[in-house]
């Protein structure tokens, strides 16, 4: 099933899309990788879908990858007297340790590592930022705060810390627990929230073995302000606009996704935008102008995904907004804006061999408009190498190792199809057998083929070669 875009489409299971047919017309609509919400999904949930989206690989014959987001601490007052407090900006506040009903004055506040990381003058923000308190007075048991905006507190509302370095990590027992589950199934990515420092992605990386991909969600100002380490540490990363702009003043936000954006893409890290992009269409069948436009600017962007959430999770037309955003995605990849935007951001290669011949492969294949790169890849590296270089050329990645496949549905223009190991003599006639069959190619033109010769062995791409399909399409020349 070819894809007329070169960025991907997640969407997120749930309520409104987590029977099978659902997932199929998903799928077909335009979905590359579903997204399973841990804050939401029970385990037994999880391995449900999980069967039924490979049921639907199985039945469409295409790789379809897997992403499960882990829910991170989760942090939230408690509860009041009646449900709720009246609160006056200027008054005084207290967070506290006494585990019993707030009121006007005071709440309690069910996590004493925030109780001991908040410092006099650090800002504590509640309800997704409507309430800002201003932290006067610390002593490890309470917090007293100055309320600087926001009238009413309701029962557990969560909290955010914009200017606190917590001492904990990101993940808790309940994510240890989700993800011990989640590495039993047929799962490639996993998502880690409200991560803060690059220890927090060391800290996974010992639990997963290397059995997922690990995708950081950067939706706080530590993130940000250590994103070259994070980068270097996760195998991919998402711009979570969602915390990220409760944190941090929601005008920086455009530039900080540009920025990480940027990054991701000078480093070879695959990058997707996430959070209310087609917001609208959870209760209307389209949506609105300036979402469509921030859906075209993170295509313009060079992003390697898009991602839906509640709009495909719990929204009355999931299909419809997985089809929108397919559409949009489309029409600006043939607009004639896009190459120069995408082309002047160019990444600078590694001074490696397999850079260099991922680099030399999209000239080559741009200069003699070659109808396909084909880039054979056991770890996925290579065709990594050949998306960063953003070429106009389509790509295919053939791989011999399905969960490879699968992981690569994430990553920008690669076509990925699931094949045997083959000897130098057939690797020529076999990728030009697949871009025929694929529909990259056909008979008479000519393709573009990197490797790594031996086969098998990790980062070794070192051959490059141009073959002519033949009349029948089924071998090189």
């Amino acid at each position: 099933m070819k894809r007329n875009r070169k960025v991907k489409i997640l969407a997120t299971l749930g309520p409104a899309s987590s029977e099978e047919t659902t997932i199929e017309k998903l799928f077909v609509a335009g979905a590359d990788v579903f997204r399973i919400n841990m804050s939401h999904a029970s385990h037994d949930t999880m391995r449900l879908l999980v069967k039924r989206i490979r049921n639907v690989e199985k039945k469409l014959g295409r790789p379809i990858g897997i992403l499960t987001d882990l829910q991170g601490p989760k942090l939230r007052v408690g509860t009041f007297y009646g449900g709720k407090a009246q609160l006056i900006a200027g008054q005084r506040f207290t967070l506290d340790n006494q585990d019993m009903p707030g009121n006007s004055r005071r709440v309690y506040l069910p996590h004493p590592e925030i109780l001991e990381a908040v410092k006099p003058c650090e800002r504590l923000l509640i309800d997704d930022g409507r309430l800002e308190f201003l932290a006067e007075k610390c002593d490890g048991l309470s917090i007293e705060c100055r309320i600087v905006s926001g009238t009413v507190l309701y029962d557990r509302k969560g909290v955010n810390l914009p200017d606190t370095m917590l001492g904990v990590g990101a993940l808790t027992d309940k994510d240890h627990a989700d993800l011990e589950a989640v590495l039993q199934e047929n799962v490639d990515w996993v998502a880690l929230s409200f991560i803060q420092r690059p220890e927090d992605i060391k800290e996974v990386r010992k639990v997963a073995q290397g059995r997922v991909g690990i995708l950081s969600k950067i939706e706080k100002p530590q993130a940000v302000e250590r994103l070259k380490e994070i980068i270097e540490l996760s195998d991919a990363l998402m711009v979570a606009r969602g915390d990220l702009g409760v944190e941090m003043p929601l005008e920086s936000v455009p530039g900080i996704q540009i920025e990480i954006i940027n990054a991701c893409r000078m480093a070879g890290r695959p990058v997707v935008v996430a959070t209310q992009m087609l917001e609208s269409m959870i209760n209307t069948p389209v949506p609105t102008r300036a979402e469509v436009s921030d859906v075209a600017t993170a295509v313009l962007e060079g992003a390697d995904a898009i991602m839906l959430s509640a709009e495909s999770a719990s929204g009355q037309y999931p299909v419809e907004a997985v089809r929108t955003m397919d559409r949009i995605a489309q029409t600006i990849e043939q607009d004639a804006n896009y190459a120069p935007m995408i082309n002047a951001r160019h990444s600078k290669p590694e001074p490696t061999g397999a850079d260099a011949i991922s680099l030399a492969a999209r000239q080559i294949a741009e200069t003699l408009d070659l109808s396909a790169i084909v880039a054979y890849t056991g770890t996925g590296a290579t065709g990594i190498r050949a998306s960063r270089e953003r070429p106009s050329t389509p790509i295919l990645a053939l791989s011999p190792i399905v969960e490879t496949a699968r992981r690569l549905a994430l990553v920008w223009g690669l076509h990925s199809v699931v094949t045997g190991t083959h000897g130098l003599d057939d690797m020529v006639n076999h990728a030009c057998a697949i871009a025929c069959a694929e529909g990259f190619s056909a008979p008479d033109a000519r393709i573009i083929i990197t490797a790594g010769v031996p086969f098998g062995r990790p980062g070794s791409t070192n051959m490059l070669r141009i073959a002519y399909v033949s009349k029948d399409g089924k071998r090189g020349v």
